[in-house]
Parts: C-alpha cells; sequence; structure tokens
C-alpha cells in the first residue's frame, strides 16, 4: 500500500499546491480536520503529517502534544510549517515534540523532496 502522508493545511490554494506536487510523485496526501486527526490515524495509519501551525481552527501546538505524548501515534513524524518571524511558536512546536518545524517559503521550496522523504519513512 503506498505510503500516505495526512495534512492539516486550512489555506485551500496551499492544501491544493501540496497535493498537486504530491500527485506528481505518486504519492498521497489526505487532508484532515485536527479534530479526525487521531482518529484517521488509528483507522489506517499514515507515513508523517503536515501541519500548519497557522491553522485557524485548532491550536497546533496542543495537537502536537497531544499526538508526542500518546504512544499510539509519538513515532509518526510531523512536519509544521510557519512564517518564518514565528520564532515564539516555532520554539513551542519544537517543545511539544514536532519533529520539523519549517518556515512556509522553505516548505514550500523543499516540497517535492520533502514528500519524497516522508513517503519513505515508516511510522513506527
Amino acid at each position: 500500500m503506498p505510503a500516505k502522508i495526512l495534512a492539516v493545511v486550512e489555506d485551500i490554494f496551499f492544501l491544493a499546491k501540496i497535493q498537486q506536487t504530491a500527485r506528481q510523485l505518486g504519492i498521497t496526501v489526505e487532508s484532515v480536520t485536527p479534530e479526525a486527526l487521531k482518529a484517521r490515524l488509528a483507522n489506517g495509519g499514515a507515513s508523517a503529517i503536515l501541519l500548519d501551525l497557522n491553522h485557524r481552527s485548532c491550536r497546533a501546538v496542543a495537537v502536537l502534544e497531544e499526538l508526542k505524548k500518546d504512544a499510539a501515534t509519538r513515532q509518526v513524524p510531523v512536519v509544521a510549517f510557519l512564517s518564518h518571524v514565528q520564532t515564539e511558536l516555532a520554539q513551542a512546536a519544537r517543545a511539544a515534540g514536532c519533529d520539523r518545524v519549517m518556515a512556509r517559503s522553505a516548505f514550500s521550496q523543499q516540497l517535492p523532496t520533502l514528500l519524497r522523504e516522508l513517503a519513505g519513512s515508516e511510522s513506527g
């Protein structure tokens, strides 16, 4: 079964960019809400999670903390992105256990390579 990456991304244009790049690489990126993330992980897992730290409908750091405290989900790599000027939010995400925090511009620039890496990673 091909690797699936879950994306908690509110900006539909940015999500479309991520999914289009993934499609070109033969990788599946499924959009999920913060509320559905844990259930989706329990129902088939994922090779990684992409998390927009500026997602308006959730507290991204709290979501990270919950994922990283749970033995069933802590091994799933989380790559989060945000504005490069949000240094305090980046530090909070790292403290919550985020595997990789990136400026949104770097995330965009490195997207194909990042998706390939994440699709090849093992969860667990």
